[in-house]
């Protein structure tokens, strides 16, 4: 216990001498899904107002697909933030781990709407509870609306469970409304013939693109300034020309990068990320290929090295 205490202050104190460095109060580049963070460039702001505009008019199936870390969980979040904060129009329910089966599914929604119920309730007297509770919600001209996360993850015969769940409707409006976040993966899967039904049921539909060079510069300036930063640019030209290439634009790499970058500048008293600070933080990032394209020679030194047992303490406090 006393190790580990020492091992916090320590790590604590490495945090805060890296923040002062860089004069920053908190990460600007955690991937924890913070929607202070959030950018409302063109991409995002379309996908927000399209969301916002189908879930007042109580339109039924929406989805919003994006690759792999190209922020469909910090708009998730931010559109459940905005709704939350009008409690007395909207009953938002919100299920991460969709990988469930039909019965899993109806019973993550019953906890989410406050019931009680356990894996012995049968599905028949489940599925009444949950509508008395939208008929409920519904009377009270509240609108429940039901968010599902990495939706591709839904095994079939739950998506369809989903669909039949969905056709609990008064004579004018449906009972909730159900937005889907996904990977590209779920059109795929919407393709099959046994899906038509619900592939129908998706009125509004958008997809998340990666951002341009120009948009990946805005949004590292934006995290920068969002974290406290004010001063000249601490990414350089060059530097963003590499992080862009290296990333393709995806925002969580985008932040993985330049984090290690960041701490790379760190480690070696540098107040400005460079290109080599971006090559480090390439090599030291698996999966991330550099671009095919003449840079100068980077330095030898990994990241370890240059940063010191200082930064390894601070590497592993930020992962762990």
């Amino acid at each position: 216990m006393i190790a580990q205490g020492r091992s916090r202050q320590y790590d604590d104190a490495v945090t805060t001498m890296y923040l002062e460095h860089f004069g920053l109060k908190e990460l600007p580049f955690s991937l924890t899904p913070n929607t202070q963070f959030f950018l409302n460039m063109a991409s995002y702001h379309k996908a927000y107002n399209m969301l916002m505009v189908s879930i007042a008019n109580r339109e039924g199936f929406i989805k919003v697909v994006g690759e792999v870390g190209t922020g469909k969980t910090m708009l998730c979040r931010k559109v459940l933030n905005t709704l939350e904060e009008n409690k007395e129009v909207y009953v938002t329910s919100y299920i991460a781990n969709p990988v469930l089966s039909p019965k899993g599914l109806f019973l993550a929604f019953a906890e989410e709407l406050g019931l009680e119920a356990d894996a012995d309730t049968g599905h028949h007297s489940l599925l009444k509870k949950i509508t008395r509770k939208l008929m409920q919600l519904s009377a009270e001209n509240k609108q429940a609306v039901l968010f599902i996360d990495e939706a591709h993850a839904m095994p079939e015969k739950t998506l369809e469970a989903l669909r039949l769940l969905t056709n609990q409707e008064t004579e004018k409006v449906k009972l909730f409304q159900v937005v889907l976040f996904a990977q590209p993966e779920l059109d795929e899967q919407l393709q099959k013939q046994s899906l038509r039904q619900l592939q129908q049921r998706i009125t509004f539909s958008y997809r998340l693109e990666s951002l341009d060079r120009d948009g990946v510069e805005r949004y590292v300036t934006h995290r920068m300034a969002t974290a406290g930063y004010s001063g000249p640019a601490v990414f350089s030209r060059k530097a963003l020309d590499y992080l862009y290439a290296c990333s393709n634009g995806i925002p969580r790499l985008v932040n993985i990068l330049s984090h290690k970058a960041m701490m790379a500048a760190y480690g070696k008293g540098d107040r400005t990320v460079e290109l080599e600070h971006v090559k480090r933080a390439v090599e030291d990032t698996e999966g991330v290929v550099e671009p095919a394209v003449s840079y100068k020679p980077m330095m030898a030194a990994s990241i370890g090295v240059i940063a010191g047992a200082a930064l390894l303490f601070y590497i592993a406090s930020y992962y762990l």
